[in-house]
């Protein structure tokens, strides 16, 4: 799953990480929580959060639940994120 406008660009602090892995296990056994800031892009798409779930179950409700919640003033968007370009590494946003 792929959160994006959850904080906005030069908003990522040392807690972030922790408090969203956090909030992400509610929905499931979560295997991986990466946080990624890309300069330049659009404020509600320059901070890229990805989850990764122990089974597509669990990314299901998390997307359910996270996609169009209201968040610190921001509507939080969710998506279902390429597995493959995920294992990759490819984790840049497309224009």
């Amino acid at each position: 799953v792929l959160l994006t406008n959850l904080v906005g660009a030069g908003e990522v602090d040392e807690d972030l990480q922790s408090e969203t892995a956090e909030e992400a296990e509610k929905y499931g056994k979560l295997k991986q929580c990466i946080i990624k800031e890309e300069k330049g892009a659009p404020d509600d798409e320059a901070v890229r959060i990805f989850l990764l779930f122990d089974k597509v179950q669990e990314a299901s409700k998390c997307y359910a639940d996270m996609k169009g919640r209201y968040f610190a003033g921001r509507t939080v968007k969710a998506k279902f994120y390429d597995e493959e370009r995920f294992a990759r590494g490819d984790l840049e946003r497309r224009a």
